[in-house]
């Protein structure tokens, strides 16, 4: 009963001027509409570095020999690969997988010269774990025409500094395993991608994976398995019992955390930045939300004056001040739901073009789009109320301390 009749007073307190009101909601209205946005946003940008890392060409982990990745020996390719093929083929956790080759080498055009990793792919295994085929701005993947033994993929970067283009010869020297004499091809560039990024676009090129082994002297062996997971937290967990499995006889399985710590780190600090966010964003509404309390109380002072003369008690009057607080938390919270909620959907409908920049390793391919979670309008908005009660605990208790006298005192 008497909670009903301290809501009332509350509402009618809070609402005697509408517009002290409506600025105090705003200021923490827009408060949660940043937690909101800035959380999807952080969401959205861990989705889209992960898949910028794992989908362009890297996978969800990888299979070597120990110490290639420290060494990259040409020599070091991975042990027992038809027993391990055979596990990955009945594993229930893989989705696909593919093989490959890696190998520096020197490509070279009548205008110049350029080192790069020349990668042996499978072109029929490759797509489900890189993006290659969707990439291609001239000429096709791997297509069936002519020797496609000596086709070729290249980069656009590296495609301009070359001064070649599509249907052009360039020779590919690699030294072979175990001897280490030089191999030479000439190839046929059968296709031009650009991946948006400049290790990819100027770094590697592609070549068939036969066609690798041949050169480099590994008929049968190869130096990665690159592997994608029905679960991508498979990929993310570098625990998983999966990677101890595969990684014996002197091979090593990693999950994409191994093999980018840095992301990872990136990735474990952004959801620090949400708290930090929080912090700093509440810090400046608690100012507010004090002083819009204090001058509602102020010009109420003579009514508290009137209460406690009466006989009311000074814990039902910091109650009311904090059933005021409350009702100005209900007011600001649907203002900063309303207002979160047409920012980021905004923003996850048209996207945030970061496409070209690179941080932590990783390029930004695509559109950068914000995402949406209920956690996000049931989680932040109790945080809100409970940190806007709690704030109105000081002018709470000094209302309650307020003595007749005193408040009729001070109000004239």
């Amino acid at each position: 009963m008497f909670g009903g009749i301290y809501m009332k007073l509350a509402w009618r307190n809070v609402l005697r001027n509408k517009r002290r009101t409506f600025i105090a909601g705003i200021a923490i209205g827009v408060g949660l509409a940043a937690l909101i946005s800035m959380d999807a946003l952080i969401i959205g940008m861990e989705k889209n570095m992960i898949k910028s890392a794992t989908g362009s060409f890297m996978g969800e982990g990888q299979i070597h020999r120990e110490d290639f990745r420290k060494a990259f020996e040409v020599e070091r390719t991975i042990a027992d690969l038809e027993q391990v093929v055979a596990g990955l083929e009945q594993e229930p956790l893989v989705e696909n997988f593919t093989l490959r080759t890696l190998a520096f080498g020197m490509i070279s055009s009548p205008a110049n010269v350029s080192s790069v990793s020349m990668v042996g792919v499978d072109p029929s295994t490759e797509p489900y774990l890189s993006e290659i085929d969707d990439v291609m701005v001239e000429g096709s993947y791997f297509d069936g025409e002519g020797d496609i033994s000596r086709q070729i993929l290249i980069g656009a970067k590296l495609a301009e500094l070359l001064e070649v283009g599509l249907g052009d010869r360039v020779v590919m020297t690699v030294a072979q395993a175990e001897t280490g004499d030089l191999a030479q091809e000439m190839f046929r560039i059968s296709g031009i991608y650009y991946f948006k990024s400049l290790e990819l676009d100027q770094g590697m090129a592609f070549v068939r994976l036969d066609k690798a082994q041949q050169m480099l002297g590994l008929e049968g062996r190869v130096h990665q398995i690159a592997l994608k997971f029905h679960d991508s937290n498979v990929g993310r967990d570098g625990d998983h019992p999966f990677w101890s499995m595969y990684s014996q006889n002197g091979n090593e399985a990693l999950s994409w955390t191994r093999l980018m710590p840095t992301l990872e780190s990136v990735l474990d600090l952004s959801q620090w930045a949400t708290l930090i966010l929080g912090v700093i964003l509440f810090a400046v509404v608690a100012l507010g939300i004090i002083n819009t309390l204090f001058m509602s109380l102020y010009e109420r002072m003579f009514e508290f004056g009137v209460l406690r003369a009466v006989g009311t008690r000074p814990v039902a009057l910091g109650r009311l001040i904090l059933f005021e607080a409350g009702a100005l938390a209900l007011i600001a919270i649907c203002m900063g739901m309303a207002l979160g909620f047409i920012i980021t959907y905004l923003l996850s409908t048209f996207g945030i073009d970061y496409s070209g920049i690179e941080y932590a390793g990783v390029t930004f391919r695509k559109l950068l789009y914000p995402v949406m979670q209920p956690r996000q309008f049931i989680e932040f908005p109790i945080y809100v109320f409970l940190f806007t009660v709690l704030v109105g605990l000081y002018p709470a208790t000094y209302a309650a301390r307020l003595t007749p006298a005193r408040a009729m005192r001070k109000s004239f």
